[in-house]
This record gives C-alpha cells, structure tokens and sequence, in this order.
C-alpha cells in the first residue's frame, strides 16, 4: 500500500507548510482549521536561514522574502552600548522580519486553499493497521494514511496522542507587542534592548514602512492598569529610567491594538508519534519565544516530515518515517532547551546577548543542525 493522503490539523504557519511539503512529496493533503478563517495570532515573526532554506527546497522563498525585512538581532544595554559578541560571525545575527498574516496569507496560496477546510476543528481519530480515522466537528470524518497535529501549544491531537500534557504557564513571562504606522515616531533604525528588572524589548522597522515593537518580562509581578500601562511600565526599565523611542511607541499605540499574553509551554514530550500520527510545531514544543526560533524550528519539522514520508512514499511505511523523525526530533529538542535556559538565566546583558548568539548559530549551522533538505 502506498502512502497517499494525509490530514494535517491546524492551518498556522507550521500546519501550511507541513501541507506543501507533503503535496510536494507527492501526499494529497487535507488541512482542517477550527476557525473561520486564515489568521495569524501575533504580529511580526522572525525567520532564520535555517526556515528560509526549507521554503527556498519548497519553491517559494522568494515570495517569502518579498514580504520580509532583512534585520539582525543585535541586543544594547538601556544606555544605548552595544553588546558585542565577537566570537560569533554575523550570520549568527541576520535573519528575516515578516508579517505573521501575510505570511500565513502567501503558505495558503501554496498549499492551495481548495486543499483547507475552515471551521472544522478535530474531535478525534482511530487508529488501524494501514490507516487512520479522523473525526471532525462538523461530524464528518477523513480517511488518511497518517495525521499531523500542528493545533498549537493547546493541541487538541497532542491530548489524544499524549494524555496528560497540557500547555503550562511559563510562569511570570508576559510579552506585549504591536505594529504600529512609522510615521511621526522617531524610529530611524532598529533596536533591542536588554533591560533591568527580566525586561527585554525593542523595536524594528517592517518591509512596508511600519514599526513592529515589543516587550516582555520574566518573573514579572502580578499585571496591574490596562494593556499600554503595563508595556510603559516595562519599557521605563529598557531606556534608562527615561522616556525614549520604544515608549513614544508605545504610548501612541491604541489600546485595542497592543496584544498581551502569558507566555505558555509544553512540556518534554515522552513520545511525539505513534504509528499514524505525528506533532509537528508548537503541539510538540511550544518554548518561550525570548529566542525567537519556534516558527523557525517548526518549519524544520515540517520539512522532516514531507522528506521522510517521501522517502517512503512507495513502500508506505508510515510508523518507519514517524520513528525516523520522533528519532531525529526528541534530541534536537532537548539541546534546544539548553540552549534556551542558558539564554533565559544568563547573569547579566552581556551573557544574554552571547549565549543568543551561541544558540542562533547552532540552529544555522547545518553540521549542528542536522538540517532537512525537502526532496526536489
């Protein structure tokens, strides 16, 4: 039996680019999303050269990049110093500033929007020898030869397939953040600042003119005001006790556009697959974005898995390519998380920004990486 149709739910920015990998590898996909509508939660998104790698093997890097900033992340002090991080070259730095919308907007179009089915969300699924049932909402059901879950750090597949593991707060991590119009604010280039009191923020001009800027705390206190009190609050703490750029921006934001959220994770997972059915994203590891690399890192599993299930596209082997990426994944994983808490507790400003800059080159560095070619 040969490997034929899958069903991916959850049409993020990993469940769109799961699909045009696997349509790539010769898979007709299904993609079902809960809700009515192609969205994306959040504002900008970064993408290393690791992402852009995978949608340059899918064919679609350039329009990737027609809608990006090249930036660097490069971290100051409140003052304004730069920290330095010398031992690292700058690729360790660059990477690619996007809309989340429009970018979930242009893997649609790939993908091909007659293969998504919106407001259906999934209810379940039932495993067989050479195939698997899925259950949907609206009361129907799809037949497939495998299932990604890529719903999220809630994932409603991930509770199925690995009972017991609900997304948990990274307690006392909040993150605010907005676009805003450029015009009439001082912003003449970027900048990220690593500040007192667990604040880091900053801002970065977007492709098309505006200003994407954020901030976010761990071990805050208890929130207390409205959304733009709060993010003033922390940017005093990122612009030496004054009133600079980051809280012009903030304070000429509107309310109602300034997202807040209480950062969650998933925990390490015992297992991401079974015979039929794979995580892939935020469902298997939703991590604190203070690294930026969780989009990134999940088209890395969208991509394993459309190279693996090609592989085996005639043979059908679907519980050999499912071990073959839960081999591949679990590791890589667990040297991210230690890279990450390196980052998270790093003493000072300076250690911050250098053990950022030793993760980033990991993740690009293919000998490190272990990076996934798509198949041609």
């Amino acid at each position: 039996m040969t490997v034929t149709r899958a069903v991916v739910i959850g049409a993020g920015i990993v469940g769109l680019t799961t699909g045009i990998a696997l349509r790539r590898a010769g898979i007709d996909v299904l993609i079902c999303e809960q809700a009515p509508e192609i969205r994306a939660a959040g504002a900008g998104l970064g993408l290393w050269a690791n992402a852009l790698a995978v949608f340059d093997e899918l064919g679609i890097g350039e329009q990737v990049r027609a809608i990006g900033k090249p930036s660097e992340m490069y971290f100051h002090d409140p003052t304004g110093r730069l920290l330095e991080t010398p031992e690292f070259g700058a690729e360790a730095h660059q990477y690619l500033l996007v809309h989340r919308a429009k970018l979930n907007d242009l893997l649609a179009d790939a993908v091909g929007r007659e293969n998504i089915r919106l407001g259906t969300g999934f209810h379940g699924y039932e495993e067989h020898a050479d195939s698997v049932t899925v259950r949907l909402t609206d009361g129907s059901s799809a037949e497939a030869d495998v299932l990604v879950g890529a719903d999220g750090a809630y994932s409603a597949v991930r509770t199925r397939l690995v009972p017991g593991t609900p997304a948990q707060e990274h307690r006392g991590h909040q993150v605010w953040r907005a676009v805003v119009p450029a015009d009439g604010t001082g912003v003449q280039g970027n900048r990220l600042i690593l500040g007192t009191n667990g604040c880091r923020g900053g801002y970065v001009r977007t492709h098309d003119g505006n200003v994407y800027w954020l901030v976010n705390q761990f071990k805050s206190p208890p929130l207390t005001g409205t959304r733009k009190q709060q993010a003033l609050e922390r940017a005093f703490h990122l612009e030496d006790g004054q009133d600079g750029v980051l809280a012009e921006l903030i304070g000429a934001t509107p309310e109602e556009l300034i997202l807040h959220n209480q950062i969650m994770l998933v925990p390490p997972l015992p297992h991401w697959v079974s015979a039929r059915v794979a995580l892939a994203g935020d469902a298997a590891h939703a991590m604190s974005p203070h690294i930026t690399a969780g989009a990134t890192l999940g088209i890395e599993d969208a991509a394993l898995l459309g190279d693996l299930l090609g592989d085996l596209l005639a043979a059908g082997d679907v519980p050999a390519a499912l071990a073959a990426y839960q081999a591949d994944r679990i590791p890589r994983y667990a040297r991210v998380a230690e890279l990450s808490a390196a980052v998270e507790h790093a003493p000072t400003p300076q250690e911050f920004a250098r053990h950022y800059a030793a993760f980033s080159h990991w993740m690009i560095t293919p000998r490190n990486a272990e990076q996934v070619q798509v198949r041609a």
